[in-house]
């Protein structure tokens, strides 16, 4: 939360026009439903952890931790799609529609972390064989189940 009121301070602070439009875009523009979310979930979300019920609770801090991140990827939504649509040039000004470049880098980029994942979980298993093979029952001599 301090970050963000540090930010806008400075726009505010340090006269420049161009960085008080962005910021006042940012607030209360087309994109300001991702920037409120964004506040909330990142300033005002971990604020819980004050709470000792919610802070030993193991469903709580998962749910505050999904909705932090969350937050987070508001944060990158917000900083790049405010930007993509309110630039320097006033004519240039309007809603941020996604090409097919920026579509297929970011399919790349999930398809990149899910094959390192995929290739890490085959041949580093999550569950260790031996332990697997000590909690199964003794093999039988037959195929059929016969001894």
């Amino acid at each position: 939360g301090y970050a963000y009121a540090v930010e806008t301070y400075i726009a505010w602070y340090s006269n420049n026009v161009p960085e008080w439009q962005r910021f006042t875009y940012q607030v209360t523009g087309e994109y300001a439903i991702p920037f409120w979310i964004m506040i909330l979930f990142n300033s005002l979300v971990p604020l819980l952890f004050f709470a000792k019920r919610i802070r030993t609770s193991t469903p709580w801090l998962f749910i505050i931790a999904i909705l932090i991140n969350i937050g987070m990827w508001m944060e990158r939504f917000v900083i790049i799609v405010t930007g993509l649509a309110h630039e320097y040039d006033p004519y240039s000004w309007g809603p941020y529609y996604p090409r097919w470049v920026d579509i297929s880098i970011t399919l790349g980029s999930f398809a990149w972390f899910f094959l390192w994942f995929l290739l890490f979980i085959k041949f580093l298993p999550v569950i260790s064989i031996v332990e697997v093979k000590e909690e199964l029952p003794p093999p039988t001599k037959g195929r059929d189940g016969d001894k």
